[in-house]
């Protein structure tokens, strides 16, 4: 008699009365049967192929998906002999006698918790250590969330299993499941499935080709006036010229404020990388995401970040439309099916933190078991990006400025003279520091950092018809961040340059609106890292050279005669009074040097002077006032100490 047979004989001879109701308790004495399992396993480490193992006995399941796993031949190499006669050693005893405590402990078991191989499993014939996998199943299935979340953990915590095992679930395990193991942390990346065989591109017939052709069937409705340039763009040229003459396209992103020296002297472009600026501005809206997905957008792309593995831009917008399209909850099982979430489970452990980040928002986007937020396009959650059992009591948001990135901006300073291969040493150099050490130090804070483009010249655009204004860049973001549930819990905004114009803004707007008042209601304090609240040099070199630099809308608006940004001001001052937000100004005392050809001191400590709060000069200039040298340097830890000072009394509750 199989295991599962005999424990059911048991379970019946228990009695007619109704099994008690399930507990904490019950699930609690199946993890302990999970261990001891796993100790089973470890004790017989020979292996054998698992169609003999899975053929050998007669595995009757109830759902498809294991009858299917019945003819599969995942391979666990097992170097034993099939003859028992040749399997009497120390270790076969030693199993044999463990597999007999074993039953005792599920027979005991039995008294106090219901039947686990009810529905679905209810006819299982497996091995005995096979036990713990099915076990898990059947409670990642339950009704009850608690339940569900405890499997997924215990799931993710095996990491003695046989490869077979890992495989059974893989194949077994519902989509709610899968990715709740793509979101924990140790999780062995065997409980994913490869993805499934692409579909062979058409005869005669390229990517670029075939992206230009889905790109083509896409609808050209509620597209803003960027995503129809990019998308003519893609479809009526090719090749590199076009791209010279358009300026460096493919600059997402951005180094801070330095650009080319020599504005003839561009980067090159492809077609493809202008197909997928098009797509991305498409995954943007709903129903063109239902249209990417029906004309196969999803192996395409997949296709395209396969063959892009070294060019991790690429790879980056690529996950950029995954995200956007996971926004739509009517899409996951497609995203799934297509085998994206293996991917991501994959990504989301790169040592990069760019491609981990845009993993993560994905994977984030696709778990709605545990998170309730939406994540729309350039807003990134730091930490935490696993599922954690500790509890988030606050949200520090990072806004960058002009011409920076949600990560870059944020990177620790650049040692000088330090090989590129050195960066990567997170010991030594950290390229995102609120992520490496923000998060270590204040776990309990969820750390969200936001991307926008901006551009100091009309030349650079990435679009030439992209000139928004602070008024409207900040309208945006505000409603990004209310979806992403920023004003539930105590918040503190840490801006750099233009991004602490952009916060002003936010928090002016959401307080003049019913459905936004909670982010400025729980709005605690906000740090200033070199924002000219009173004006900027370079807008007023841009402005005096503008027959050469032709300077952007966000360059003309920083001008220190601005009505605008005077207004801005004044408002904002008299309102953080009244809400009395505590303040922190940092601001730069050293010029900076644009290309070879500028050097400006681009924010004067009277222009980064608010007129509240504490204002601290430091010996740097305007890129690397927000970029500490080290976790002990002054920059960290006087901001530090202003989060924890700040949100003290949030923290202790």
């Amino acid at each position: 008699m199989s295991l599962a047979a005999y424990c059911t004989v048991c379970w019946r001879t228990i009695g007619t009365a109704a099994p008690p109701p399930q507990s904490r308790t019950s699930w609690a004495a199946i993890r302990n049967i999970i261990k001891l399992t796993g100790s089973l396993i470890l004790g017989g480490s020979l292996f054998l192929t698992y169609e003999v193992l899975a053929l050998k006995k007669s595995l009757a399941l109830d759902t498809e998906v294991v009858e299917k796993e019945k003819m599969k031949s995942y391979i666990y190499t097992h170097t034993g002999s099939l003859d028992e006669t040749e399997n009497q050693g120390i270790a076969y005893q030693a199993r044999k006698e463990l597999h007999k405590a074993l039953r005792k402990i599920l027979v005991t078991s039995a008294k106090i918790f219901r039947s686990p191989f009810s529905g679905p499993f209810s006819t299982v014939d497996v091995e005995d250590h096979e036990c713990s996998v099915w076990l898990l199943l059947r409670q990642s299935r339950e009704d009850c969330r608690e339940a569900r979340l405890q499997a997924v953990q215990d799931l993710s915590q095996a990491h003695h299993w046989h490869d077979y095992q890992y495989r059974v679930v893989a194949q077994a395990a519902d989509l709610r499941t899968l990715i709740g193991l793509a979101r924990s942390k140790e999780t062995d990346l065997r409980f994913f499935l490869p993805p499934p065989p692409l579909p062979a591109l058409k005869e005669d017939s390229s990517l670029e080709e075939e992206l230009r052709q889905l790109l083509s069937l896409l609808p050209q409705t509620e597209l803003d006036e960027c995503a129809q340039y990019f998308t003519s763009l893609a479809l009526s040229e090719s090749g590199q010229s076009l791209a010279a003459q358009k300026g460096g396209l493919w600059c997402f992103g951005g180094n801070g404020l330095p650009y080319a020296e020599s504005f003839g002297e561009v980067p090159s472009a492809t077609v493809e990388m202008f197909c997928l600026e098009a797509i991305i501005r498409h995954s943007e809206i709903p129903t063109h995401c239902d249209q990417i997905e029906a004309n196969g957008g999803l192996q395409l792309l997949q296709r395209l970040y396969q063959m892009h593995r070294n060019c991790p831009k690429v790879q980056r917008n690529i996950l950029r439309i995954v995200g956007n399209m996971a926004l739509n909850e009517r899409l996951h099982g497609a995203i799934a099916g297509s085998g994206w979430v293996s991917i991501l489970a994959e990504a989301m452990k790169s040592p990069h933190i760019m491609e981990a980040s845009h993993a993560a928002r994905s994977l984030a986007n696709l778990d709605r078991e545990t998170v309730q937020e939406k994540y729309q396009d350039g807003v990134y959650v730091l930490h935490p990006q696993y599922r954690s059992s500790q509890p988030i009591k606050a949200d520090v948001l990072f806004i960058h400025g002009l011409m920076g990135a949600a990560f870059k901006t944020w990177r620790q300073q650049d040692p000088e003279q330090m090989a590129p291969q050195v960066w990567e040493d997170e010991a030594s150099y950290t390229t995102c520091w609120p992520k490496s050490w923000l998060a270590a130090d204040c776990p309990a804070l969820r750390i969200i950092s936001v991307e926008y483009d901006t551009s100091l010249s009309d030349w650079r655009a990435r679009c030439p018809m992209d000139r928004k204004s602070i008024a409207f860049r900040s309208s945006e973001l505000l409603n990004k961040l209310r979806a992403a549930g920023v004003g539930d819990r105590p918040v503190i905004w840490v801006s750099h340059s233009m991004g602490g114009l952009l916060v002003k803004k936010m928090l002016l707007e959401a307080s003049n609106k019913p459905e936004l008042r909670a982010v400025t209601d729980n709005t605690r304090g906000i740090i200033f890292y070199s924002v000219p609240h009173h004006g900027s040099h370079l807008a007023e070199y841009s402005v005096n050279v503008r027959y050469l630099l032709f300077p952007s809308l966000e360059v003309k608006e920083l001008r220190k005669d601005s009505p605008a940004l005077k207004t801005l001001h004044d408002d904002f001052l008299e309102f953080a009074r009244d809400r009395k937000f505590q303040v922190l100004n940092f601001v730069e005392t050293l010029p900076t040097y644009i290309g070879s050809m500028i050097k400006l001191h681009v924010v004067p400590p009277e222009s980064a002077n608010l007129g509240i709060g504490d204002l601290i000069l430091v010996d740097v200039n305007h890129l690397d006032i927000c970029k500490p040298k080290e976790k002990d340097a002054f920059l960290y830890q006087r901001t530090l100490q202003f989060i924890r000072d700040t949100l003290a009394k949030d923290l202790e509750n």
